[in-house]
């Protein structure tokens, strides 16, 4: 039977933790803040945004929304952006994808300041991923990376099978997994064997956002399995990338849907938003 990691419990341990660092920075009158932007209206977004409020209400900082129409051009997006950076009182600024097209993310991206890239999608934060050096790690990659530190999951020298090469996931957890001396291959849509490049991994972390890419036949005993995937079954309900209940007898530790990944990219964004009030303050 695998050990069922529980990112719901993780993450409240985390936020916890968040809400004490945020009450030490107000007793320094430094109240932590977060901008966040939304382009549209993508029911999806609407929730992920609500789930963001409702974390940082919980631990004590000020969130606020900035929602722009569908219509919205590239300028007024940049013009926000820009403004939100030269804000002394914003410490994170968060920008809700997916945006509408033929809006340009990326540029947005590059406009966030590095300083307040708490979703460490700026180029100068993903470089220094690459390099090994400090900055902000995009929040799922650093919840699974705290998933594996919680529960004692050794990485040095394991082979490590990432399915999905997204600048959200794929691509910075490949830059987590090389920096604890794991062997890496990163899977995609033109991966022509994929239970090939699987079937020897002693962690795989699924994020395709494809039902059951994952299937029994694909896993040695013993594996690790990261579920990141968020889709609907038959029955509209949520389910990940893998065969949660065929491999649940077959992995060491697993990850659910929902309640494993999911809490954990929330709560690693408000430790990110800590981290940033932190450092704008020389603390």
């Amino acid at each position: 039977m695998s050990v069922i990691i529980d990112g719901k419990s993780l993450a409240k341990e985390i936020r916890e933790n968040m809400k004490q660092e945020a009450e030490k920075l107000k007793e320094q009158g430094i109240v932590p803040h977060l901008a966040v932007i939304m382009v549209g209206n993508n029911d999806a977004s609407k929730v992920y945004v609500r789930n963001k409020s409702k974390a940082c209400d919980e631990i004590g900082i000020e969130f606020k929304e900035y929602l722009l129409p569908e219509n919205t051009k590239q300028n007024e997006l940049l013009d926000l952006i820009k403004k939100l950076n030269k804000d002394k009182s914003v410490n994170g600024i968060l920008l809700q994808s997916p945006i509408p097209k033929p809006l340009d993310i990326q540029e947005a991206f590059n406009t966030i300041s590095k300083e307040k890239d708490v979703d460490g999608f700026n180029p100068y934060n993903v470089g220094n991923l690459c390099i090994g050096q400090d900055g902000f790690i995009p929040c799922t990659p650093l919840g699974i990376m705290k998933m594996f530190e919680k529960y004692n999951i050794e990485i040095d020298g394991k082979k490590v099978a990432i399915i999905g090469r997204s600048n959200i996931v794929g691509k910075p957890m490949a830059q987590c997994m090389l920096s604890k001396n794991a062997t890496v291959t990163i899977c995609h849509s033109r991966t022509k064997e994929l239970k090939k490049e699987v079937k020897d991994a002693d962690i795989i972390i699924a994020a395709a956002g494809k039902r059951n890419i994952v299937t029994e036949d694909m896993v040695k005993d013993g594996a690790v399995i990261i579920d990141v995937g968020m889709n609907r079954n038959e029955e509209g309900k949520l389910c990940g990338d893998v065969e949660f209940e065929k491999l649940i007898n077959k992995a060491s530790y697993i990850t659910p849907v929902p309640g494993g990944v999911g809490p954990m990219t929330i709560a690693m964004l408000t430790a990110n938003v800590i981290k940033a009030a932190k450092l704008q303050n020389n603390i």
